[in-house]
């Protein structure tokens, strides 16, 4: 495991407040106006339980507490969680997106599958089955992309009582088959008619669904569909993801810009799962591709990681580097960060629990 100091957090630290982390920055400067997001602060629950195990002090306990305090105060009468909370911490919205819910859940997951105190981890479940019924009903793709991932870590962590979660993971990776074969062409191997953000999600997720169900056409669909992502995002050996500025749809030119460090972060933790899966050196290869596009090698050769604080920069326009620091942004760098220094130390890409021999 990477040892504490690897990983600084002076700017998560200075983003987050008593109500959690807040959503934007001028330039390093909190943005109080933009306020809040439950994806934001699902992220950083994330990451900060995996420091935990690593780094269980007050410090850290106190982050993880902050930002699961934000998810309970997020539940949503209506259905799962809220996702738009003002400085005035008041809700913008009447029910979350997707997105944030398969968020939400994935945060839950890495909670519920921890050794943190028995209250954190009876709070994530008493969230996680509150929101079953919502998850149940999702319908984006990215969102259910989270749910299967959720689903897979507490399966290797061994986690009781997660059937219920077990048919909704299965559903959704149903559908997620579903629509690459409706989407597919002979040059587009793809889940939808054009590629726009957090592409990798989706493939990462078929990675997981064939660990846990061993059907080939599962990991056929990952590898496949990953291997299509890697070629359009990569020139002269180097990464560059689809900007969102148009996107990317099927028989048109990809967007060049604005490239988001989210597209890094999860190109990297899928290169991960896919390693897992196979053990072949490619998704060494991809990993490092996109864990270095922080680092300077991108297009604009411009690094992105405040390596002194911890922040990053929220992405790569054609005039230049956007030198914003928001909290997407700085824990797509960190997430990436942390997977990379864990794969160092155990000489493996893999941060999973388990094995395939399961």
């Amino acid at each position: 495991m990477p040892t504490p100091r690897q990983l600084r957090l002076d700017h998560l630290d200075r983003m987050t407040d008593s109500t959690g982390l807040i959503q934007h920055a001028i330039y390093s400067v909190p943005r109080r106006e933009s306020g809040y997001t439950t994806d934001d602060n699902a992220r950083a629950l994330r990451l900060c339980v995996r420091l935990w195990g690593t780094r269980p002090d007050h410090e850290m306990l106190s982050r993880v507490t902050c930002y699961l305090s934000f998810l309970e105060h997020a539940r949503c009468p209506v259905r799962g969680f809220h996702n738009f909370l003002s400085y005035q911490r008041d809700w913008l919205d009447t029910g979350g997106t997707g997105d944030c819910q398969g968020q939400a859940v994935l945060a839950l997951a890495e909670v519920l599958g921890s050794q943190l105190p028995s209250g954190y981890r009876e709070l994530a479940r008493e969230l996680l089955d509150g929101t079953l019924p919502a998850l149940a009903e999702l319908r984006s793709l990215r969102a259910q992309a989270y749910v299967i991932q959720a689903f897979g870590h507490l399966w290797r962590a061994d986690v009781d009582d997660i059937d219920s979660l077990e048919s909704i993971a299965r559903l959704a990776v149903d559908r997620l088959v579903e629509c690459y074969h409706r989407s597919h062409r002979p040059d587009w191997p793809w889940f939808e008619s054009r590629m726009t953000y957090a592409n990798a999600v989706l493939p990462h997720a078929l990675f997981d669904a064939a660990e846990r169900w061993p059907d080939e056409e599962y990991f056929a669909i990952a590898e496949t569909s990953f291997g299509f992502l890697d070629l359009v995002t990569t020139t002269d050996n180097v990464f560059w993801p689809i900007g969102n500025q148009d996107w990317y749809p099927h028989g048109e030119e990809k967007s060049r810009y604005d490239q988001q460090p989210v597209e890094a972060s999860t190109m990297a933790a899928a290169a991960m799962a896919g390693q897992q899966a196979r053990g072949d050196e490619k998704y060494q290869v991809i990993f490092d591709r996109a864990h270095c596009w922080f680092q300077g090698e991108n297009s604009l050769e411009e690094p992105l990681a405040d390596l002194q604080h911890g922040g990053c920069f929220d992405g790569l326009q054609s005039t230049g580097v956007n030198r914003n620091q928001g909290a997407e942004s700085t824990l797509a760098y960190l997430w990436t960060d942390w997977l990379a220094h864990n794969a160092r130390q155990s000489n493996t890409l893999s941060d999973r629990t388990v094995t395939n021999n399961r």
